[in-house]
């Protein structure tokens, strides 16, 4: 194993709740209303749609408000991933990624571990730098049972909304997690900082026309099932879980979630619109009057080697 790299969950294609448009020579991202399903290939009007988009919109009447999954992982964490993040918006590459306790931080000696005082606290973090950042990995259909359709985020509403959802699911399910029938649901609402307007965020429930109780012995046939057959869900998450931590950084598609959700030119976040957010990257001075990241990386790190 290449030692440096992180192992991810082999990509199939991408769940948006939002799109990447063109406007007065800028490209922006903007919210929506439903999903999206598009494969791994981008084209001139943006990334190419699945043939899964198409056969739900059919089913669903052309917008997708509910996308039916099964779970790789029975560890609610390896499913999930969330963390603050801050990219470099030239490179596309990540340069600190924390949990609010501790954080992993590129350096001119390599990556090296901080104290994480969370985005409000960092002076790293001015003008929007750093987000929370999660990203969902689930499968659609039964032709692949370890590729993955990938979801990020960063919203608050959608990373606190899954994180408890996956936990939930797991106690209740005896850690089969995997084996349940569940579907990613779109659900809206207005807060004072959207000032009454809908803002879209992604919830997991059990699949339309099934119980809890229906799902719940779903899940014990199938893992039965499974386990007769030799599938070894531990070792599949064991392997997962030595592949994530193969690597300092897990990203490895950095210009696009440069350009859908850390843009410094964005006015919105996609899918899950802050007017809050937006106020404040609108207020901010221009890249070329402020110092760089990497700059502002180096002149932390000379600070904190004085003071020791």
């Amino acid at each position: 194993m290449l030692k440096g790299l992180a192992i991810t969950p082999p990509i199939l294609g991408r769940i948006s709740i939002g799109k990447v448009v063109e406007k007065n020579g800028k490209r922006l991202p903007e919210k929506d209303d439903q999903f999206t399903i598009t494969s791994q290939i981008q084209g001139r009007e943006g990334w190419l749609p699945h043939p899964l988009d198409e056969a739900l919109r059919k089913e669903q009447g052309e917008k997708i408000r509910n996308i039916p999954i099964r779970l790789l992982f029975n560890d609610p964490d390896l499913n999930f991933r969330a963390e603050y993040s801050l990219f470099d918006r030239t490179t596309g590459r990540p340069l600190c990624v924390g949990n609010g306790d501790t954080c992993k931080r590129q350096t001119e000696e390599g990556v090296k571990s901080f104290p994480c005082p969370s985005p409000d606290s960092c002076s790293l973090a001015k003008g929007n730098a750093c987000k929370p950042y999660g990203r969902l990995n689930v499968a659609l259909g039964g032709d692949d049972p370890l590729g993955s359709f990938i979801f990020r985020t960063t919203g608050f509403n959608s990373i606190r909304t899954l994180s408890a959802r996956l936990q939930y699911f797991q106690a209740i399910s005896g850690n089969r997690l995997s084996c349940l029938a569940l579907e990613l649901r779109l659900r809206g609402k207005s807060t004072r900082q959207s000032l009454g307007t809908p803002i879209y965020y992604v919830d997991i429930t059990p699949r339309t026309g099934l119980s809890t109780e229906d799902i719940l012995e779903q899940a014990r046939q199938l893992d039965d099932s499974r386990r007769q057959a030799g599938f070894d869900q531990d070792a599949l998450d064991q392997a997962a879980r030595l592949g994530f931590a193969n690597g300092a950084f897990e990203e490895g598609d950095g210009d696009a979630v440069i350009e859908e959700f850390f843009s410094e030119s964005g006015a919105t976040e996609t899918g899950e619109n802050s007017d809050a957010i937006s106020q404040a990257q609108t207020s901010q001075p221009s890249q070329a009057s402020q110092p760089s990241l990497a700059d502002r990386l180096g002149e932390k790190l000379a600070s904190s080697s004085a003071s020791v």
